[in-house]
């Protein structure tokens, strides 16, 4: 059978079940539909949340990026992981004893003011919004060349299965829904991994293959990448800060990373959906084993996918390129254009003068008349020798569009080793359950922000559940066009988005939590003030660098790692401030007092 045969029969089989899931555990009251009814247990909720968690930004960029960065790609690895552990041990066990359904319920209730509620539902809105745009880019990317459907049907197929098991089963059917598909990306990412390390090392364990000798004994894979960078004018793959990332950068997007974690909403709402505090706890450490699994074999990816890009490329002419490039090539996804010798090359930092003849661009950056443009204008400066049109690479380049994309090299990998269709199809799979796992909970906090905090607490308190289930319903349908749209018009690569998202969960959320919690003394006013510095101060930041072109003049830190400054000028003008107002009423003490007494026995 075809790769597109298998992927029709997996894909296919892995959506039926989704859907009979949704239908089984469809719900008909507003506490299953936000928190499942309170009543998952600690193993499943930790698979959910693992699920969750490892978005299309886990399963498909961060080997991607690793892949690409080398040493540097590892602050995405260390930054997600290290927020994990920092949410489940600093957040999740007392946001889970206040008993709120979402995290604005619990800023409201902290800090006594329905205005810090709108103000952390904008933020909540903002943050998922721009995750959702990940997931659905991941999506059209899978759809697109696994189906072989243009981008726009892949996104509406899976804009279509989301809105049915999210409306029908709420937190309660994503729960379950989230189980199943973290079995199928795990899966899904481990077999290709295993197989690609016996293949090339003889050793089964990815994480160990990637430092052990090549089978043709010539030296370890890690020695061969660092090898092939050094022939090709790049930056080391293995020595740390070389090139463009310096020690400042990679230190503060893993914090921004981190912080981020621990401000999410899609994640933190995953904890109410428990009995108690100590499931909640236990859920958080099956979760972390089970992300543990993709995490630690992320890395062996990246290399593998390394290895197989520059060996399989560099040097070929048009009748030797491999076929994965060539069954890459009908998406628009990967590119080739010649400088006059007739063969593709790749060259580093070392040689600034020359461009990366594969070129690799974001889907719908360019429409089919503009890459004929470029097309044109490259061939007619091939023919003049430079002396008419304009270097194709070049206008790639300006226009930001210089590859690799690491969203396609998870995905190509396994085509790359020439492993099994159906392992290709598997993994295709994998990468769908990915997005569409995270997508579903982003979807859902949308929902509840919009009805059950904007619409309940504000406009209709007196409205009945069949109401309120109606208008959650509906948010999510909505919620869900628009996050098609930014699925086929995305606003960069997966997880370039999602870091951005990340940056502005840790420059609001998380420091308004951490104060919520630990402090008595800071009020509502000094925590709006601090959340709308940080949470603005990141958003702007991030916009006028990446598509308004400022260079990053604080510090020379990057637009991934400028969530560190917004969270720390969060906590500095919530601390300025808090002398200047009066202390939280005694309401909000009594409620700090339940959240951080220790639990005892049941009544946790």
């Amino acid at each position: 059978m075809s790769v597109q045969a298998w992927t029709f029969l997996i894909a296919g089989g892995t959506f039926a079940l989704y859907l009979a899931i949704a239908w089984w555990a469809r719900v008909s009251d507003t506490k299953g539909f936000y928190v499942a009814g309170q009543g998952i247990p600690a193993a499943a909720n930790g698979m959910a949340t693992a699920a969750d968690w490892m978005s299309a930004a886990s399963f498909l960029s961060m080997a991607g990026l690793i892949a690409s960065m080398g040493y540097a790609g590892g602050m995405y690895l260390m930054g997600w992981t290290g927020g994990y552990v920092l949410l489940a041990l600093l957040l999740a066990p007392y946001l889970r004893r206040a008993g709120h359904f979402t995290v604005p319920g619990f800023v409201a209730d902290r800090y006594g003011s329905n205005l810090a509620r709108g103000l952390a539902v904008l933020c909540a809105l903002f943050i998922s919004f721009t995750y959702v745009a990940g997931q659905m880019r991941g999506v059209g990317i899978v759809f697109s060349r696994f189906l072989e459907v243009d981008v726009e049907i892949g996104v509406m197929i899976g804009v279509a299965i989301v809105f049915v098991y999210a409306t029908l089963g709420g937190m309660k059917g994503i729960t379950w829904t989230q189980v199943a598909q973290y079995w199928v990306l795990i899966t899904a990412f481990l077999v290709p991994a295993i197989a690609i390390s016996i293949r090339l090392t003889g050793v089964a364990v990815p994480s160990i293959g990637m430092g052990s000798t090549l089978l043709d004994g010539s030296a370890s894979l890690l020695a061969k990448l660092d090898q092939l960078h050094a022939d090709l004018g790049f930056a080391s793959y293995t020595q740390p800060f070389e090139g463009e990332w310096d020690k400042t950068n990679v230190f503060c997007v893993t914090l921004a990373l981190m912080a981020g974690t621990a401000g999410l909403p899609h994640v933190i709402v995953r904890f109410y959906t428990v009995k108690n505090v100590a499931a909640a706890r236990w859920s958080a450490f099956w979760a972390l084993g089970f992300i543990l699994l993709l995490y630690l074999t992320a890395p062996a990816v990246g290399a593998f996918a390394r290895y197989y890009m520059l060996s399989s490329l560099h040097g070929k002419t048009e009748a030797e390129l491999p076929q994965w490039f060539r069954s890459w090539q009908p998406t628009g996804l990967v590119l080739w254009l010649d400088d006059g010798d007739g063969k593709v090359a790749f060259y580093g930092t070392r040689d600034p003068g020359r461009f990366a003849e594969s070129e690799i661009f974001r889907r719908g950056a360019l429409n089919a008349d503009e890459l004929a443009t470029v097309r044109v204008e490259h061939q007619k400066w091939i023919d003049t020798r430079g002396s008419a049109g304009a270097d194709g690479r070049a206008i790639l380049r300006a226009k930001g569009l210089a590859g690799p994309d690491q969203d396609i090299l998870v995905l190509a990998t396994p085509e790359m080793a020439e492993l099994a269709a159906w392992i290709v199809a598997l993994v295709a799979a994998g990468a769908l359950a990915a997005a569409l796992s995270t997508a579903s909970g982003l979807l859902l906090v949308i929902s509840s922000s919009v009805a059950h905090d904007l619409y309940f607490r504000w406009i209709d308190p007196q409205a009945s559940e069949a109401k309120r289930l109606l208008v959650s319903r509906a948010v999510i349908g909505v919620a869900v066009v628009i996050a098609g749209i930014f699925g086929i018009y995305p606003p960069g690569f997966v997880s370039q988005v999602v870091a951005f998202a990340f940056g502005v969960a840790a420059a609001s959320f998380f420091p308004a939590l951490v104060l919520g919690i630990f402090s008595r003394r800071v009020g509502g006013v000094p925590a709006m003030c601090g959340m709308a510095a940080g949470a603005l101060f990141t958003g702007w930041y991030i916009i006028a660098s990446v598509y308004g072109g400022m260079e990053p003049w604080c510090f020379g830190i990057k637009a991934q790692g400028i969530g560190v400054v917004g969270m720390l000028l969060n906590f500095g003008v919530a601390l300025l401030l808090t002398p200047l107002f009066p202390r939280p009423d005694e309401r909000v003490q009594r409620l700090l007092d339940e959240i951080r007494e220790p639990e005892s026995g049941a009544a946790a």
